[in-house]
């Protein structure tokens, strides 16, 4: 594959309003803090030693995994030394299948049924991956074509590897994976907080639920998702509220469907975490 590499971009928004590709190469390892987007990813390892977090599991990657994650998973890697990190990512925002919709292919459909999924990794089997990545190349050849039409075979690339990416997705069955490290009742856990996020959830609450020790609870949550219980309930309903109000709802009524009950402190609390008030979500490119 013939792409252009690109030194890591720290930035976590996307500047083109439909879908943005990078092919990052990186000699030193980085460090790159739990995130979340307001779009959908998909993340396509080549080479380096890493591990790679989702909500309260753990990736052990090898050169050909794919990684697919939408507008609510809480996610970043671990990067160690020994080799050069490289792999491709590739931002896809919601008006980019809603402009997609008329070739009657649901697209975004295979990132709904991943979500759904235990697992977001995807490990195509040989000939596919090869093809896969066929296809990131030749994305990458049009990306800077500034020749007539070289703009719309960079979109229509694009369109072939989400057309075969979805047959790979429908191909993989949801299995546990010999490279995931998971707790299966943090996995629980998880569910349950994202089942009552706009509930007034408590630690105590939660520990009395699986039967646990507040102590033994915040140990292994910490080590399976990188944040505290606390942490983790605010970020989920800041980025439910975050999405909500990029779909239109109102500032007041976004906080209060997403589990807050002071607006004023949930003005503060997103002023935080994103940077910028509610109020401006959109002029910052929904980040």
């Amino acid at each position: 594959m013939v792409s252009r590499r690109e030194k890591f971009e720290a930035r976590q928004y996307m500047v083109n309003p439909y879908f943005e590709f990078h092919h990052y190469y990186d000699e030193e390892p980085l460090s790159v803090p739990l995130h979340q987007h307001t779009f959908y990813e998909l993340y396509f390892f080549i080479s380096g030693n890493v591990s790679y977090h989702i909500e309260g599991k753990d990736y052990h990657l090898e050169p050909g995994d794919i990684l697919i994650t939408d507008d609510m998973d809480i996610h970043g890697p671990v990067i160690m030394p020994g080799l050069p990190y490289e792999r491709i990512v590739i931002w896809l925002s919601p008006e980019f299948f809603d402009a997609l919709e008329p070739l009657g292919t649901p697209f975004r459909d295979f990132f709904i049924k991943t979500a759904s999924r235990d697992y977001r990794l995807i490990r195509p089997d040989p000939l596919t991956s090869r093809r896969l990545m066929d296809l990131c190349g030749q994305i990458s050849d049009f990306k800077h074509d500034q020749a007539f039409g070289g703009q719309a075979l960079y979109g229509a690339s694009l369109i072939e590897l989400l057309a075969y990416l979805g047959r790979a997705v429908q191909e993989t069955p949801d299995l546990a994976m010999p490279d995931v490290t998971e707790d299966e009742r943090i996995n629980h856990v998880l569910d349950y907080i994202n089942a009552h996020l706009t509930e007034d959830l408590t630690l105590k609450e939660i520990s009395e639920a699986f039967y646990i020790s507040d102590k033994y609870l915040c140990r292994r949550f910490r080590k399976y998702t990188g944040l505290s219980v606390y942490r983790y309930i605010t970020k989920k309903r800041l980025i439910t509220a975050r999405n909500m109000i990029r779909d239109g709802v109102p500032v007041l009524t976004a906080c209060m469907d997403s589990g807050f009950n002071d607006y004023s402190n949930f003005l503060k609390v997103f002023k935080r975490e994103f940077g910028h008030l509610p109020s401006l979500l959109k002029e910052k490119g929904f980040e």
